[in-house]
């Protein structure tokens, strides 16, 4: 990864931070998009991924500096204050917005990224995805809790995914990989019950961390993953293999 220009959309949140930190030790030059700031040496700017002309100018500015981009992970994750309302009582302009904020913007700064590697002739891009976009939701694990997991989540996911497998098909012709990974539920001091429930269906027996993500993004940006485009990276700790 050394002097590979990386893109990380949201890379001062929960999963971003850590895979901002790994690429840094891999020494990557790396560029963290985001509302707010980290304190890890990135090449920080700031960026409204649910606003077109900030993505574009965010991504000129980052071939103005560096002339290049050798990879982009699509991480952030915006979304509207009623998120996990109960389905029944999703109003559709929240349902509208949160598609908006998180697929629609994905295209948008793919788009244009996609467009630099094209000329390149080489590339990689990561998708966050989830594995509510390969399985359904157990509801079960939310028994107890006050925690509603939230419709449009599995609808944005599992569409991301399939973005993923046409991006692979389209742009491989020209030395550019898309892939996605797929991580399990991550822990983040949610309702304790909640935790208990997850740990005991998923078969190691405990929730994901960052550090058990970030090594996989790496994997795909790198060259080790050279011949790899349109997969999807399940890191979940076997909770879609039962």
């Amino acid at each position: 990864m050394k002097d590979k220009v990386i893109i990380v959309t949201g890379g001062s949140g929960l999963l971003g931070r850590e895979m901002v930190s790994r690429l840094l030790k891999e020494q990557a030059i790396v560029v963290n998009l985001d509302l707010n700031a980290d304190d890890l040496n990135s090449h920080f700017i700031k960026c409204d991924l649910t606003n077109d002309q900030s993505i574009y100018d965010a991504i000129d500015e980052v071939l103005q500096k560096y002339g290049k981009i050798d990879g982009l992970v699509n991480n952030a994750y915006p979304r509207t204050k009623d998120w996990g309302d109960e389905f029944e009582n999703i109003k559709p302009d929240s349902w509208r917005s949160n598609v908006d904020m998180q697929l629609n913007s994905y295209f948008v700064i793919t788009q244009k990224v996609l467009a630099q590697m094209k000329l390149q002739n080489y590339g990689s891009i990561v998708n966050i995805a989830s594995i509510y976009g390969v399985v359904g939701n157990d509801f079960t694990i939310y028994e107890g809790t006050q925690i509603s997991p939230p419709a449009a989540y599995a609808a944005i996911k599992g569409g991301l995914i399939n973005f993923t497998k046409y991006l692979a098909s389209r742009y491989g012709q020209y030395g550019v990989r898309i892939n996605a990974l797929s991580p399990g539920g991550i822990f983040d001091n949610q309702d304790k019950k909640f935790v208990s429930n997850y740990e005991k269906k998923v078969p190691m027996k405990r929730m994901g961390k960052p550090d058990d993500i970030a090594p996989g993004v790496l994997f795909l940006l790198s060259d080790d993953s050279k011949y790899i485009t349109g997969h999807n990276l399940i890191i979940d700790g076997g909770w879609t293999s039962i």
